[in-house]
């Protein structure tokens, strides 16, 4: 249901999960006037000292059921079919998230990005491009600003981008003005029930767009090509193969992958009528983000990359497929049901690795691939040791004028608070490597 220009004073609103996005909704919801409680599984969120906000928190949150609310506010981390949400639905009450009510409310014009892998650094580049050539532009959600709290600086000749999740996607019901599909692989299928309901949620991303809006699809992957046919957009296909050799040569971005990162920003800023010279200039000083196959440090003839984001086997195939040099991969973290055996093919293909070091609750499944699959290199199994102790051993045993990655293809919840904490304790330990 769209909740544009809806009234929400006096509204009984419930708020499913108090993370970034729940937290901007509060804020958003509380200036309209609205009767707000917020539901959380983690008892010891920090609460906003107010009178005006109730708080369901624990294991039960959801105990006392959702019907009697006007509307619910579904943060992305909190699944669109649970009982609860479903059994509200049924009475009545409106089932909404963040990222709707700001689709409902946003006067500019919004360039979406979807894909496994990418979305951020092509969100990014995109934001970069179009600043250059002196848009206003805004770059909001996981890697801007707040997007409700940014409603209030935006008008009509604004352009937002947004990175959009499958849990954001999953129920949406309007499309972003440009979509630009990346690599639809898979991921998460410890969320989604299966691949295909994934699969649905990023193709939301097109399938609401009207015959003005633009799809612009990486034609190198199936799935992404088949989000063609449920778009009224115009479609443009992109891929690094014909990519412009100039927005190929003398990158500081490191990996074949970011090529197509690079192929989806052209074709955004093209579309956006921003000219090849100005595309170009903010391509070839683009550094990439942090914790994507970043570079740390080099020490003692030996370089670390951070990449510490890749969370999935897709984007450790895509980062180990970067380099040449000899190599030391760390993997291993947290499970979320992803197959290895494609991981464990790249891996063996490639002569150059010639060490892998097994970390976390994954490096058991892992090692468990590679039963089918001979690796010649050596493997190190460090169990939960310290990052300390894991950078010790990767430098120990990587020769001089090799690299050393940090590509987990694993979440990281069995050791660390999140990817960022895994990537800058992996960075801390590098420093201090430098240091002794």
């Amino acid at each position: 249901m769209n909740t544009n220009n809806m009234e929400y004073r006096n509204k009984n609103v419930a708020i499913l999960g108090f993370g970034l996005e729940g937290k901007d909704a509060l804020n958003f919801l509380r200036k309209r006037g609205a009767k707000i409680t917020v539901f959380d599984r983690n008892e010891s969120i920090e609460k906003l000292n107010v009178n005006d906000v109730s708080w369901k928190l624990g294991q039960d949150y959801l105990k006392e059921g959702l019907n009697d609310f006007d509307l619910i506010v579904r943060s992305p981390g909190v699944y669109r079919y649970i009982p609860e949400i479903i059994s509200a639905e049924e009475s009545g009450v409106i089932i909404t998230s963040p990222i709707k009510i700001f689709f409902d409310e946003c006067p500019g014009k919004i360039i979406g990005v979807t894909g496994t892998k990418g979305k951020g650094t092509t969100s990014t580049l995109v934001y970069e491009i179009l600043k250059a050539a002196g848009k206003n532009v805004y770059l909001a959600g996981n890697i801007g600003k707040p997007y409700l709290e940014l409603l209030p600086e935006l008008s009509s000749d604004s352009l937002v981008i947004m990175e959009m999740s499958s849990f954001q996607l999953i129920d949406m019901n309007v499309s972003p003005h440009i979509a630009v599909v990346l690599n639809i692989t898979v991921d998460h299928l410890d969320w989604h029930k299966n691949r295909e309901e994934y699969v649905e949620a990023k193709r939301n991303i097109v399938s609401h767009q009207k015959p003005s809006d633009y799809s612009l699809i990486n034609e190198e992957y199936e799935t992404s090509r088949s989000f063609a046919e449920f778009t009224k957009g115009k479609v443009i296909f992109f891929s690094k193969e014909f990519l412009d050799s100039k927005f190929k040569e003398k990158l500081l971005l490191r990996g074949e992958h970011n090529l197509e990162n690079i192929a989806a920003a052209v074709s955004v800023g093209r579309i956006l009528e921003v000219g090849d010279d100005k595309i170009l200039e903010t391509v070839k000083n683009f550094k990439g983000l942090e914790h994507r196959l970043e570079l740390v440090s080099t020490v003692g003839g030996v370089t670390f990359y951070n990449d510490s984001f890749a969370t999935g086997p897709q984007p450790t195939i895509a980062a180990i497929n970067s380099f040449s040099e000899p190599e030391t991969l760390i993997l291993g973290g947290s499970d979320k049901g992803l197959d290895y055996a494609d991981l464990a093919r790249e891996i063996v293909k490639k002569k150059n690795i010639i060490n892998i070091i097994l970390v976390g609750d994954t490096r058991v499944k892992i090692l468990d691939t590679f039963k089918d699959h001979v690796f010649k290199g050596e493997m190190f199994d460090l169990g939960y040791s310290s990052m300390d102790k894991i950078v010790k051993k990767a430098y120990e045993v990587t020769p001089k004028g090799g690299v050393v990655i940090l590509s987990p293809a694993s979440a990281s919840f069995d050791m660390f608070r999140n990817y960022k904490d895994r990537g800058n304790q992996f960075k801390k330990a590098v420093e201090s490597l430098q240091n002794d």
